[in-house]
């Protein structure tokens, strides 16, 4: 009769006992340390030149898999770069070494030194003359190295998720780089990188609850940031004509699989330059991106469709996209009442409270923006949907802007930047309304001062990483996503999901 699996806590015991022995023995792995020489695919690479004689390989990594076959073992371990295999034997370690080897669990992380070879199944091997256990695993791996699927727990417990998750290592590799290929784009175009304030007396910038921290010091409110744009448009002022910043900001509203609480924006701002300079930028930046990080211009998203990043991309109105949804060429002309009934002909039933423009701007976000899969500039949006950028001189009533779609959602916005003082005033008082105190005034008082022309954009990171490695949710792509604290909630229950507000990252 079959013994029955032990659970966690009886192999958590298991191990504790193996450690308590070892210390007991007069060695504690918590103490130890290893020269690592080599990881898994730079001696990989050294065998490749054929220099495998001239040295041998130190590694070290966490203990993946192990099959003991007597007076011999073989067995894997992980590294940063991927896994590589170790051949022990009893007569190269020695007795003791050996026996003490064939007690190693999975998890275990371990250093191994010795020469390479390839196995007669052609799997490049380090042949262990040394090795040490450096640290104890005393929790077994989840589902005995087949993976971790809950998505809960793959958020919960992201350091469990990225042992056993090669494509989750992978995307969090290319996230790092894409950031980097970002930061070396920039700076090649005489870009420099700043640092403001992440913590603000006044919510800026952008139309977003924030979330409100007491300021013990100054005995007052303080938010965390919305968005970086009022701070390093004061820089432009200031003279530094060519900045940006990547860094996070908090919206406190919904969660969904496009949206998450905290997250990371790049904005950059341009002197002399208008909305057309950043379409230039935001083209190049992304197609760079493409080349130096992914080898390729074309991603396939989380629905299988292909997206080409590649040539020129498509241009179009924002009222010509509308007009092209509706099937009517006259819409800027209908009134609220005739674009109310229009919506409910598209399935959408809206609240006859909305304004005119938050009308179409409704179909514009439900029927338009996630039908635009490929790359698309959507330009001149309504001036009421952004107090920040100028006025179009042929048509006040639109925007000197581009949102750019892709894959059904907004990548990069970009203005060109208002730096008219009374205009910028009166656009954020008609705004605000009746909240005329969260008018940020030193920023005002900036212009004033007077701010060159100049080109702005925001790019959402989390989204381009969703894109450019066909993520299917934004929190795949976050290390650490916001979650419920553990008290909360049991270990097994899944993150309750909602409608975040439309810009709200």
């Amino acid at each position: 009769m079959s013994q029955p699996t032990p659970d966690t806590h009886d192999l958590f015991a298991v191990r504790k006992a193996k450690l308590d022995q070892m210390r007991a023995d007069g060695f504690d792995p918590f103490r130890a340390n290893w020269d690592q020489t080599h990881t898994s695919a730079s001696a990989k690479a050294l065998y490749e030149l054929g220099e495998e004689d001239e040295k041998e390989v130190s590694v070290a990594g966490r203990l993946t898999n192990i099959r003991i076959m007597g007076k011999a073992a073989f067995a894997k371990i992980l590294d940063r770069d991927g896994r590589i295999q170790i051949y022990a034997r009893r007569d190269a370690l020695g007795e003791e070494a050996y026996r003490a080897f064939k007690k190693l669990d999975i998890g275990d992380i371990v250093g191994v030194s010795g020469p390479l070879f390839v196995t007669r199944t052609g799997e490049l091997t380090v042949r262990a003359l040394h090795y040490k256990l450096v640290s104890k695993s005393l929790r077994p791996l989840p589902e005995k190295w087949h993976g971790l699927k809950d998505s809960e727990q793959i958020y919960r417990n992201r350091h469990l998720d990225l042992i056993v998750n090669e494509e989750s290592r992978e995307r969090f590799r290319k996230r790092s780089a894409i950031i980097s290929c970002i930061r070396r784009f920039l700076e090649s175009r005489d870009f420099m990188e700043v640092e403001t304030s992440t913590l603000h007396g006044i919510a800026g910038g952008a139309a977003a609850r924030p979330f409100v921290t007491h300021f013990n010091a100054l005995d007052c409110d303080f938010h965390l940031r919305i968005a970086l744009e009022l701070h390093l448009k004061r820089l432009l002022v200031g003279g530094f004509d060519r900045v940006f910043e990547i860094g996070r900001v908090y919206r406190n509203e919904g969660l969904d699989r496009r949206h998450n609480p905290e997250f990371t924006m790049l904005e950059v701002y341009q002197a002399y330059s208008d909305y057309r300079g950043m379409m230039e930028l935001i083209h190049s930046m992304v197609q760079t991106v493409c080349h130096e990080v992914l080898g390729s211009t074309a991603v396939v998203n989380a629905d299988g469709v292909e997206i080409e990043l590649a040539g020129p991309w498509r241009e179009a109105s924002y009222l010509d996209l509308i007009r092209e949804a509706t099937g009517d060429s006259q819409w800027h002309k209908r009134s609220k009442r005739e674009k109310l009934v229009a919506a409910r002909k598209l399935g959408l039933a809206l609240d006859p409270e909305l304004e005119d423009f938050e009308v179409t701007n409704q179909i514009f976000e439900k029927r338009v923006e996630p039908q635009l899969i490929q790359p698309t500039f959507v330009t001149h949006i309504p001036r009421e949907l952004c107090p920040l950028a100028k006025l179009n001189e042929d048509d006040p009533t639109v925007l000197d802007v581009f949102e750019l779609c892709i894959d059904g959602v907004e990548i990069a916005p970009a203005y060109s930047e208002q730096n008219d003082p009374f205009l910028q005033m009166e656009m954020f008082e008609q705004q605000v309304g009746e909240e005329t105190q969260n008018l940020d005034r030193e920023f005002i008082a900036a212009l004033e001062q007077g701010m060159p022309p100049a080109g702005g954009m925001g790019v959402g990171i989390d989204r381009l990483i969703i894109l450019l490695t066909g993520a299917a949710n934004i929190r795949d792509t976050i290390l650490f996503p916001a979650l419920r604290p553990w008290p909360a909630r049991g270990q097994n229950e899944l993150t309750t999901e909602r409608e975040a507000p439309k810009g709200a990252n």
